[in-house]
This record gives structure tokens, C-alpha cells and sequence, in this order.
């Protein structure tokens, strides 16, 4: 007879896969890839190195599921910002550029693994993945705003692209291991002025006016 898992032993190992997908992204955060070695995300999810392998056939999938996790959770909030802010398609996309550029220079290792740091080919793809997503949520703002004619006619899409790949570039500098830290105000200031031009063709200050 096939051994069926119950229901305790599949909750026991979900919350297990869990437990060492949380320690990887906190020795991530901490030091990059290079810190999460196999042994040592065993030893902080309190797990032996074979049930890491057991959840995770090789390192390459372990740091897949914590990209897909931070990632998700990034979108999110640049979503929700979008969502939440004023009615006009400037101000959410400014509230959009505020909180992913915030949330890199808090959290600036994370955001060095997640935007920039050589990775694996299975790590990559998933970089792709959420830079299309993060391309979705400034795709679906700019269209509302062209169909209202608030903002000028342009390719969503193409637009939104370009911001993200603008926002990611600009950070790059800033959450390096080799930063000096400090001057987020300006970095935040600087990259939000500079996607509102790009979007309506005007400064930031004259589009609230």
C-alpha cells in the first residue's frame, strides 16, 4: 500500500519549508547569497542539512523560493501603494516609485540580492519574472491615465518597462554592499521627480500644482 501523508504530517512539513525558507531570506539580508550557505540555513531553521535537500534538491531552488517570496512581497506593497494613494494616475505612480525605492534603502541588502546581485540562471528567471510585475502595476496606472487624458498618449507598457528598469538602475548604486548609506531623502526625491517627467513630460511640482 502507497504511504499517504496525513493531514498533521503535511502541515508539519509545510511549516518545516517554511522555517528554512524564512532563515535563508534572513541570511540573505544579511550577507547575500554567499552568506546562505546549506549548513548554515539548516542551523538557523533548527533543521538537519538533509531536510533542507530533502524540501530543496539544490541550493539553486532553496534561493528561488526566497526570491519568489521577497519579490511577492515587494510587488505587493508597490501595488497597494498604487492602489491606495490619491485619484490621479501622478500621484499613485509617485506613491509606487516612493515605496519601492523606501523599501530597497531600508532594506538594502535584500534589495542588492533581489535587484542586482549575480545569481543563478533559476534565480534570474525569477528576476524576469517580477520585473514583468512590477512592469503590470505601472502599466495598469499609466493606461487609466491615458485613457483620462491626464497623462499624454504613450505605450503603457513600454512606459512602465522603462520605469522599472529606470528605478532598478538608479538603486543599484545606493543598496550595493559598498555603499556609504545615507542620503535616501534625495535618492527617493531624485528617482520619483524623474519617472513623473518621464510619464507626463512635466516636473513633479507643476503636476501637483
Amino acid at each position: 500500500m502507497a504511504y499517504r501523508p496525513t493531514e498533521r504530517t503535511e502541515a508539519r512539513n509545510a511549516a518545516t519549508r517554511r522555517r528554512i525558507v524564512a532563515a535563508a531570506r534572513g541570511l540573505i539580508a544579511k550577507g547575500g547569497y554567499a552568506e546562505a550557505q546549506v549548513a548554515a540555513v539548516a542551523s538557523r531553521a533548527e533543521v538537519a542539512i538533509g531536510t533542507v535537500y530533502r524540501h530543496f534538491p539544490s541550493k539553486a531552488d532553496l534561493f528561488a523560493e526566497v526570491f519568489r517570496e521577497a519579490s511577492q512581497r515587494e510587488v505587493d506593497a508597490v501595488a497597494a501603494a498604487a492602489r491606495e494613494a490619491a485619484d490621479s494616475a501622478t500621484a499613485r505612480i509617485a506613491a509606487a516609485v516612493e515605496t519601492f525605492a523606501r523599501r530597497a534603502l531600508r532594506g538594502r541588502r535584500l534589495a542588492w540580492a533581489l535587484i542586482a546581485e549575480p545569481v543563478d540562471p533559476a534565480v534570474e528567471a525569477e528576476r524576469l519574472v517580477f520585473r514583468r510585475a512590477y512592469r503590470d502595476v505601472f502599466a495598469d496606472v499609466i493606461a487609466v491615465g491615458v485613457e483620462s487624458g491626464e497623462l499624454p498618449l504613450q505605450n503603457p507598457e513600454l512606459s512602465a518597462a522603462a520605469l522599472v528598469g529606470a528605478i532598478g538602475e538608479a538603486l543599484v548604486g545606493p543598496v550595493s554592499p559598498t555603499a556609504a548609506g545615507g542620503g535616501a531623502e534625495l535618492v527617493v526625491g531624485s528617482l520619483t521627480e524623474f519617472c513623473i517627467r518621464s510619464v507626463t513630460g512635466k516636473e513633479l511640482a507643476s503636476v501637483e500644482a
